[in-house]
């Protein structure tokens, strides 16, 4: 079974400092962190130099595809049928980046082979961590 999942996809920042017209980020995705994607800018695009990662859950990016979702720090929406605008946010500013939807989508469905959306708490193993803090828990679900 695929355990991780990696694409470097194409973005366009549409405002930011400094100005970079278009960069590769990198999106990743592992079995070992079922509701998380990692999302990777290279050096260039970052004010300090070094690679910067933005870790979100995987069902943001899922809705964000098809409508506007997110609230707090990144925040998905369409724009027109074929891109999608990644919303960034930190005290240091905002960063609005635009993907092909394909891409995005492209990635994601490769994701749902990793670990499908409905067997994530399995791949988590949470039953296991439960039953290994509360023992005669499982015994009595029984």
């Amino acid at each position: 079974m695929l355990r991780t999942v990696e694409q470097s996809i194409p973005a366009h920042l549409v405002n930011g400092t400094p100005p970079i017209a278009s960069m590769t980020v990198r999106l990743v995705y592992t079995a070992d962190d079922p509701l998380a994607v990692r999302m990777t800018f290279p050096a260039a695009a970052s004010l300090h130099g070094s690679s910067v990662t933005w870790v979100f859950a995987r069902d943001l990016l899922d809705s964000g595809l098809r409508a506007p979702s997110g609230r707090g720090d990144v925040r998905i929406r369409p724009c027109g049928r074929t891109r999608t605008t990644v919303e960034l946010r930190s005290p240091q500013g905002v960063a609005l980046l635009r993907f092909a939807t394909g891409r995005l989508r492209h990635f994601l469905l490769h994701s749902y082979t990793a670990v499908p959306a409905d067997l994530e708490s399995r791949a988590l193993g949470i039953d296991a961590a439960l039953a290994a803090l509360l023992p005669g828990a499982r015994d009595t679900q029984e």
